[in-house]
């Protein structure tokens, strides 16, 4: 499990495109499905199911009390020459107090979380074992990319199926919150 955000339709949309001619040109790279893609807050492991219905209280206020966040979707890198990502843009500040925030609320829980520095990305792809070159070549054809801004809607508990099918690894909405509920913007 674990915590994040979505970028709305249109933005995967627009990255997609962009990816477009690399899910040609590189075939044998593990393609994440568009519609997983999301910026973690908080990985969370594996846990009992027991466990969501704790989260879902606190996870809830959190997401009422905070406002949407201003991001978008820029550039591209790698991490150990294997995962292929897309970095974020925008209210960075707040998406950190936002991570942190988070992580405090899962802890308090009593749930463990890793203490790593907060790097936004969206996972794009995983190259196969011994593939040195693909993502390297690939985030280079997109270091200039950026996406057109758009605001968070939602705070996002998701599942996976990992550990569970020989396939690919799937994502599902566990429950989303929207964010700024006790915070309506005004006009």
């Amino acid at each position: 499990m674990f915590i994040a955000l979505a970028p709305p339709d249109h933005a995967k949309e627009e990255l997609a495109r962009e990816l477009r001619p690399a899910y040609d040109t590189h075939p044998r790279m593990r393609w994440n499905r568009i519609e997983d893609w999301h910026i973690t807050l908080a990985f969370l492991g594996e846990l009992p199911v027991e466990t969501v219905p704790l989260l879902r209280p606190p996870l809830a206020d959190l997401a009422a009390d905070r406002r949407p966040l201003c991001l978008a979707l820029r550039g591209s890198g790698n991490f150990d020459d294997r995962v292929l990502w897309s970095g974020i843009d925008g209210d960075l500040d707040e998406l950190r107090v936002l991570a942190a925030d988070v992580r405090t609320v899962v802890k308090n829980c009593g749930v463990a979380v890793a203490d790593r520095p907060l790097r936004p990305h969206l996972t794009l792809a995983r190259a196969r074992r011994g593939d040195r070159s693909s993502v390297g070549e690939i985030a280079e054809e997109l270091v200039g990319f950026t996406g057109r801004p758009w605001t968070t809607e939602r705070l996002h508990l998701v599942g996976s199926n990992v550990g569970r099918s020989r396939g690919p690894i799937h994502y599902r909405d566990i429950e989303a919150w929207a964010l700024g509920d006790r915070n309506p913007t005004e006009a």
